[in-house]
């Protein structure tokens, strides 16, 4: 299944849902497209009208351009998602987006989208780290369950 991780750019997150045998749907690859794009002159200081325009998909033109700007890489793994964990209360190292309106505005569409959602409250402790693997372990397989 394809699997969004909140924050996007987590590669704890990225790896736990891959090694488990689905896709996480992270931010690098899809930066990483854009940067590889021969139709970008400047990698990664441009981008092409149309990105502009796919961010008034998901965000209103009154809300801030830099919301818009991430909305439209943000948005379309949103709709490519097939389930969802959200790490709550991670540090900004996690892998933080840069903008809390974006990430209040990403975990809004998550939960509206209406697909199996698991969150976790970023660890404090070893005991707690563990509790946590286990629960998106446990989460993961639930879903290969389901679909498998």
């Amino acid at each position: 299944m394809k699997v969004l991780i909140f924050p996007p750019n987590s590669l704890i997150l990225a790896d736990l849902v891959e090694r488990k045998g689905h896709e996480p749907l992270i931010l690098q690859k899809e930066i990483r497209h854009k940067v590889t794009d021969p139709e970008i002159d400047s990698p990664p200081l441009n981008i092409r009208p149309e990105d502009a325009l796919k961010g008034l998909k998901y965000a209103a033109i009154e809300v801030p351009s830099g919301v818009r700007g991430r909305m439209s890489i943000l948005g379309p793994l949103i709709e490519k998602a097939e389930a969802a964990i959200i790490m709550e209360e991670a540090p900004f190292a996690f892998g933080c987006v840069g903008c809390a309106r974006t990430n209040e505005l990403c975990i809004h569409l998550i939960k509206k989208k209406g697909v199996p959602i698991l969150e976790v409250k970023y660890p404090e402790t070893k005991e707690e780290a563990i509790d946590v693997v286990n629960k998106i372990n446990t989460f993961l397989d639930k879903l290969e369950a389901k679909n498998g």
